[in-house]
């Protein structure tokens, strides 16, 4: 199923394009970034996606077509969508101990969404639009907000500070003060752990020189015939 382009929230206002920030080269299986469909735009169209899957399928069934329609939107250039697969496999992750061989089989092969899209997702997203409220802010979050659960907001600021940003960086640091405390409540934090683990791993070998080979100086014995014995002389008689 397409996702129509251009979807206006309040005023005609268009809220699916922002600037994708330059940053590591997209791996090969990652699609180009074409646009980044805010939260509202998002969940109204994958409630819309459920409603008209058959009831009569089983559960499984009914989440790999509702996951296979976002992950042809995502495929499209949607990174939009690309947080809602993010999630979703972290949730299944959860809901069955972390064994990913069954994410996977229900997901469908090759749409588990791996490192390598979320650390672009993730890179991609617009960080002054992430809806942040602060304790007791009772406000909604603008049509154009991205609302994003705790751990995938520590991934996107983690991306930021590794690129140098300092605002980020100082945030990071705060949130990773807490985030001992927070652990046993969330149980989503495991993976904000596993992407910086992957984070750091692909950064340092990426940084890692290649091995250099020294080539060896060719020795005299190596370059030449090797002398001939001369025949013993003849004793005369």
């Amino acid at each position: 199923m397409r996702v129509r382009r251009g979807w206006a929230g309040p005023g005609g206002k268009r809220l699916t394009s922002c600037r994708c920030p330059r940053g590591m080269p997209a791996p090969t299986d990652v699609p180009p970034f074409k646009e980044f469909s805010p939260s509202m735009r998002v969940d109204l169209l994958i409630s819309d996606w459920k409603a008209a899957i058959e009831p009569e399928l089983p559960d499984e069934e009914r989440e790999r077509k509702l996951y296979e329609q976002a992950w042809e939107a995502y495929r499209e250039g949607d990174y939009g969508f690309g947080l809602w697969c993010w999630h979703e496999c972290d949730r299944l992750t959860n809901n069955l101990n972390g064994n990913i061989r069954e994410v996977t089989r229900i997901l469908g092969p090759g749409h588990y969404f791996g490192f390598s899209h979320r650390r672009v997702v993730a890179e991609a997203v617009p960080v002054e639009r992430i809806y942040r409220p602060r304790k007791g802010d009772m406000s909604t979050p603008r049509p154009d907000a991205f609302v994003l659960p705790h751990y995938q907001v520590l991934c996107v600021y983690l991306m930021r500070a590794s690129t140098g940003d300092p605002r980020a960086k100082a945030t990071l640091e705060i949130a990773l003060g807490e985030l001992e405390d927070q652990r046993r409540a969330d149980p989503f934090l495991k993976h904000f752990e596993m992407f910086r683990d992957l984070l750091a791993r692909t950064s340092a070998s990426a940084a890692a020189p290649g091995p250099t080979t020294v080539a060896a100086t060719p020795t005299l014995a190596a370059t030449e015939d090797p002398p001939r014995r001369r025949a013993p002389a003849r004793r005369r008689s």
